[in-house]
């Protein structure tokens, strides 16, 4: 690891339109050698986006592994990239809300498209946050991605098995917005089968139940990648009113995956389909996979 680190650190200083169809041509490769992940995502893409062709499925699958292999090179970027490179790469639209941020308890809800660090660290360059964290199981990988994640303010990392409380406290006491990412099948507790492009998804309801119990507003992020290989663009959408207001916590959580669902049309092969949504089913239900 700490080789592939080395050269994560030496690529870093190549233009980003070199370095970009590296990552480019890396992800063809996979996209051929590795079986069970090429399944996995053509499953998703099968059951997300069932009216089109199955060349038009494999056809962003392979753009999938494509931009997905390019998001891990060009993390060396947003780890070891100078401040003025990241601003000058990194598209902000319209701005980072830092007077919603300061105005009360605020949730980041950034979906797992393939480059949302970057959307981490365009927070970042402007406001600390706090967020959960998966220790990762290399020792070493896992002290250069906290650093890489921290590196211009401190960063509240909490792990899941924490809890909520420790996300509040930072939420309201020390004003950090929360950097959530709700959209991962982490099994059946806490989670309810929502649907997700009409499969039912086991999905977290912690974002509509730690809203109302603070009052915090929801911010969208999406993060997405230029064409061209000119950098990244990162969209703040507009605060979300009364939310999660009288819903009930299923129908919260429904319009969340209904919002997530409504952007990755709009970016479909960034989107992180590699990842098994549907490996926790309903009892009785058979495993997709």
């Amino acid at each position: 690891m700490r080789l592939v680190l080395f050269l994560m650190w030496l690529l870093h200083w190549l233009p980003l339109s070199v370095l970009g169809r590296i990552g480019a041509g890396v992800g063809r490769l996979l996209f051929m050698l590795i079986r069970s992940r090429r399944h996995i995502t053509l499953t998703n893409l099968r059951l997300c986006l069932p009216h089109l062709s199955e060349v038009e499925r494999e056809k962003i699958a392979k753009q999938h592994f494509e931009m997905y292999a390019r998001s891990v090179l060009e993390r060396g970027i947003l780890w070891w990239g100078s401040e003025a490179r990241l601003k000058r790469l990194i598209q902000v639209d319209p701005k980072v809300p830092l007077e919603v941020i300061q105005s009360g308890p605020t949730i980041l809800m950034c979906p797992h498209f393939v480059c949302l660090d970057v959307a981490g660290v365009a927070v970042m360059l402007e406001s600390s946050l706090c967020s959960i964290y998966t220790e990762q199981r290399n020792k070493v990988f896992d002290r250069a991605l906290r650093q890489g994640r921290s590196r211009f303010r401190p960063v509240k990392l909490f792990s899941r098995a924490e809890g909520v409380k420790p996300i509040i406290r930072a939420m309201t006491k020390e004003g950090l917005p929360y950097f959530m990412l709700p959209d991962m099948d982490f099994g059946v507790k806490n989670a309810e089968f929502i649907p997700f492009f009409g499969i039912p998804a086991a999905t977290l309801t912690a974002m509509p139940r730690l809203a109302a119990s603070t009052g915090a507003r929801i911010v969208p992020v999406i993060a997405t990648m230029l064409p061209h290989y000119r950098g990244w663009k990162v969209t703040f959408h507009p605060p979300w009113e009364n939310y999660p207001g009288d819903e009930d916590m299923t129908t919260a959580t429904r319009r969340m995956n209904a919002f997530i669902e409504q952007e990755i049309l709009k970016a479909p092969s960034e989107y992180f389909w590699a990842h098994k949504r549907f490996k926790t089913r309903p009892e009785g239900v058979p495993s997709v996979y």
